[in-house]
């Protein structure tokens, strides 16, 4: 009787060491999968925010480029017509 008694505990403390170990791994597995998710996470998060960043400084610099075109044909129409009305007063006055 007292071997069987002895048995049974042997099982127990067996068995709840094993269940231990598994709890404990289960936790630590958990832990690291989490780690990996949330620097994955902040990895996306600063990969995104590098996309958006690079978004705004293309669009800044279309905005830049199309300022600069308009600015560009408006000297040029304006340096166009000018030329144009010198030939003209210039003709008038010679005829």
């Amino acid at each position: 009787m007292l071997s069987l008694v002895i048995v049974i505990a042997a099982v127990v403390v067996v068995v709840v060491v094993v269940v231990v170990v598994v709890v404990v791994v289960v936790v630590v597995v958990v832990v690291l999968v989490v780690a990996v998710v949330v620097v994955i996470v902040r990895v996306v998060v600063v990969v995104v925010y590098a996309v958006i960043a690079a978004a705004v400084v293309a669009a800044a610099a279309i905005v830049v480029v199309v300022v600069l075109v308009v600015v560009v044909l408006v000297v040029v129409i304006v340096v166009a017509v000018v030329v144009v009305v010198v030939v003209v007063v210039v003709i008038m006055t010679t005829l």
